[in-house]
């Protein structure tokens, strides 16, 4: 019987420099979409997937991060003193218990392999997950969540994918598709940001991961690849070639970018349409802006 995943590595030690100047003091990751931080999003996908250890690499500046999930008694204190009970239950959502969280730095930007690596005395012998707080993802089911359950049947490392147009596919890491049977996709290679003519298909890897330990050795001995950077797709390459198993797996629901201003803005719109009590106000707002230049001519 294979191990329950319980462990999952948060890579948030990137600079965000997209959203400057915001990010000069605000973490990426605290940034919110309507009246929630993009991490949060990320940790209640993972704890509905089952994880309990949440391991975040960080650098210097996130300390705002890490104050998020801390308690703030005072602010507790007024709540309750207020009878605010909806916002202290809103408030319980960013509680972690103690010891539930770790941090590890990275000290130098060198991609997100290496950011992987850098947490692999806190992962050891067992399968974990990766979870990139800029990939947002609405859907019914929590991704991470079906992805843990598909594994748990094939083992091997499982990769979040989705099909991009062509013309998008030099911006992701994709895979060069074996078999395809239903939601899962058998890799036999991946190839990190090819060009549109090399690319062997359309099958992109997004944000999420479940990795073997063994991704992690390979991770320490390979040069680093793209961009000056230690490649996470690198290291899965190289599971492939040693005959172990990698399969993409097909999610269903909407994924957005918000490591991109572009992205961040169609996320915000959706979210807030997404909510009964914003969304009647919101959505006569978009019509009125949306007629103004019809209105002009």
């Amino acid at each position: 019987m294979r191990k329950r995943i319980t462990k999952a590595i948060f890579p948030v030690a990137g600079l965000g420099t997209r959203f400057l100047p915001a990010t000069k003091s605000i973490p990426k990751e605290i940034l919110t979409l309507v009246d929630r931080p993009l991490i949060q999003y990320a940790i209640d996908e993972a704890r509905a997937a089952g994880i309990k250890e949440f391991i975040f690499v960080t650098s210097r500046g996130k300390s705002a991060l890490e104050d998020y999930f801390d308690s703030a008694p005072e602010l507790e204190k007024a709540l309750r003193r207020r009878k605010k009970r909806d916002l202290l239950e809103i408030l319980k959502q960013t509680d972690m218990d103690s010891g539930a969280i770790a941090y590890v730095r990275q000290k130098e930007p060198l991609g997100l392999g290496h950011a992987v690596w850098c947490a692999r005395r806190l992962i050891g012998e067992e399968p974990f997950a990766v979870v990139l707080p800029d990939d947002v993802i609405a859907s019914d089911r929590p991704c991470l969540g079906e992805m843990i359950e598909a594994h748990a049947g094939i083992g091997g490392c499982m990769l979040a994918t989705m099909l991009v147009d062509r013309e998008k596919v030099p911006n992701y890491g994709i895979l060069d598709v074996a078999e395809e049977k239903g939601a899962l996709v058998r890799a036999r290679g991946i190839v990190e940001k090819p060009s549109i003519e090399a690319a062997p298909s359309r099958h992109a890897v997004i944000g999420r991961y479940i990795l073997t330990p063994s991704v992690l050795r390979s991770l320490g001995r390979i040069r680093r690849g793209a961009g000056g950077e230690v490649q996470l797709t690198d290291a899965i390459q190289q599971e492939i070639a040693r005959g172990q198993p990698v399969h993409g797996f097909r999610f269903e629901g909407q994924r957005y970018d918000c490591g991109s201003k572009a992205g961040y803005l169609q996320a915000t719109v959706a979210f807030a349409l997404s909510r009964p009590e914003l969304r009647d106000e919101f959505a006569g707002f978009l019509h009125e802006i949306l007629a103004m230049p019809h209105a002009a001519e």
